[in-house]
């Protein structure tokens, strides 16, 4: 693809691996930071990540998210004048995604394929920063409603009727104070500028994921942000897939940010083949995956987890309830530390870049139930997963993360390999959420289940130095009522039909049923 008439030009002077340095610009206008570019004439994609100005050269430093092999000095290097950007449009849900919105599978966003539009705008209608102006059946289980933009305001001076049309047809023309406005069904959307709300509301409603020691113990809300650490083996990525399967938020964004590509496919083929309660439709009709596999350029990797979050608010701005599962910001964070070091840049603690924190504050402080600018409520709820090598809680981006999640689903190696799944480690995990989310009865009992797993460990402690045969009979009774939650509560079947999700009603049963007995 011959790239030609773009706005910067510039010159490949090294090569780094995926980072490439621009010089010899030409003066016609300067890059900028952020700018999506394209490299060569075979139109590979990057983004400037560093300027300098060193008369007589102005340096561009390009990282660059696909296979840099065959490039070489002297190879120009094009400014498209525009950021970084995922196109929202019909066609996403239910289909997959690379690291920077390019699809990987058929029949999503093709150019000419046409769509049921229907129209709620009509000639003469006053509109308003983010007015709804058309709605798509995107999936059996999904409506699009497409959205006006900020600086919007006007008057709508011609629209076309009910019908079917593409995404890039021109179907709507607003009379603005800035002159006439033209809007299609897709708009581009910057993956690292957030989307403007009009403010956040309190975390008060339950994101309800079927998952007894979840929604029991350690519950997480809608908006909410959380973590689930484990070491390899400990099946942080089965409990994403269970809670991606079970929880009711309205949309799933389910980003594979460098794991196996098997794990991915499983995904694809689960979602394909389970029915959504809900609305009896595929699963995957509510899904959006993006696929950043351990062999896929690095780069992209660092990209996929904004990608993932501009879709993510396009649909939350819809008025939906998204949850957002990110596996996992380990990988993610190891694709910035490679970046760093290709850029020069000092290292921190254990080889990790210095903006390592503010990076993961500014990925979880993206999630949140809010007011959006056109009055509807939705939220975007994120759950991480954290792969510290050896299972070391203790390095950077398990404790880093720590300081910007409120619920920790710590999971345990000796849980694991003791076939008991969810592998949720009842001591160390916690919510700051139960206080909101759990109240009453139900919050009494949690207190006394707690209470109960608390000495049972105390015990355990004892019998190590001491033995059992000492035991009082009312802590063999604690060590009884234990063992007994623990396999009929926290442990759950995932491949069970019937255990693999408990509704809430049916948690507080059995927890009255194990206090009571």
């Amino acid at each position: 693809m011959k790239i030609l008439n773009d706005s910067a030009v510039g010159k490949i002077h090294g090569i780094n691996g995926p980072i490439i340095r621009v010089e010899h610009i030409r003066d016609t206008r300067d890059f900028f930071m952020s700018e999506r570019v394209r490299v060569g004439e075979d139109g590979l994609m990057g983004e400037v990540v560093s300027l300098r100005n060193d008369p007589p050269l102005k340096t561009v430093t390009v990282q660059v998210y696909e296979d840099t092999a065959g490039l070489k000095p002297g190879t120009e290097v094009f400014g498209t004048g525009h950021p970084l950007s995922v196109r929202l449009a019909p066609g996403i849900a239910g289909h997959i995604f690379d690291g920077i919105g390019r699809q990987l599978d058929a029949d999503g966003q093709t150019n000419d394929k046409k769509w049921p539009v229907r129209m709620l705008a009509k000639p003469g209608d006053k509109t308003n920063d983010g007015t709804f102006w058309s709605e798509v059946a995107e999936t059996p289980s999904v409506i699009y409603k497409a959205i006006l933009p900020i600086g919007a305001e006007g008057t709508v001076l011609s629209c076309v009727s009910d019908g079917e049309y593409t995404v890039d047809q021109v179907l709507l023309e607003i009379e603005t104070p800035n002159g006439l406005r033209s809007f299609s069904l897709a708009q581009q959307q910057p993956v690292r500028v957030p989307r403007p709300i009009r403010r956040r509301l309190p975390l008060t409603r339950p994101l309800i994921t079927g998952q007894r020691v979840i929604d029991g113990l350690f519950p997480i809300a809608k908006g909410g942000v959380a973590a689930i650490p484990g070491g390899f083996g400990t099946g942080k990525t089965m409990t994403q897939h269970q809670l991606a399967k079970w929880c009711d938020a309205d949309l799933i964004v389910y980003i594979g940010c460098g794991e196996r590509g098997n794990e991915m496919v499983e995904v694809l083929e689960d979602f394909s083949r389970l029915t959504d309660p809900r609305t009896g439709e595929s699963l995957m009709a509510r899904t959006v995956l993006i696929a950043n596999t351990s062999d896929m350029p690095v780069a992209a990797r660092e990209a996929g987890i904004y990608t993932g979050l501009a879709i993510a608010e396009g649909y939350r701005d819809m008025g939906y309830h998204v949850a957002v599962m990110a596996d996992s910001t380990s990988r993610w964070a190891e694709a910035l530390r490679e970046l760093s070091g290709r850029m020069d840049e000092m290292p921190a603690e254990e080889g990790y870049p210095a903006y390592l924190a503010s990076r993961l504050s500014a990925f979880y402080e993206r999630a949140g139930y809010v007011e959006n600018i056109n009055g509807t409520e939705g939220s975007i709820t994120i759950v991480g997963a954290v792969s510290p090598q050896g299972a070391d809680f203790s390095e950077p981006v398990t404790q880093n993360t720590k300081r910007f999640v409120r619920c920790f689903w710590a999971l345990d190696r000796r849980l694991a390999y003791a076939r008991h799944f969810p592998a949720i480690d009842w001591m160390a995990s916690y919510s700051g959420y139960a206080a909101e989310l759990i109240q009453g009865e139900q919050a009494e009992n949690r207190r006394k289940l707690l209470d109960i797993l608390y000495e049972e460990n105390r015990i355990l402690e004892i019998i190590k130095l001491m033995g059992s045969e000492s035991l009082p009979e009312s802590q063999r009774l604690t060590l009884h009522m234990a063992k007994r939650i623990r396999g009929e509560f926290l442990r759950q079947d995932a491949y069970n039909p019937v255990d693999t999700f408990t509704p809430l009603s049916e948690q507080a049963a059995i927890v009255a049923g194990l206090l009571n007995g």
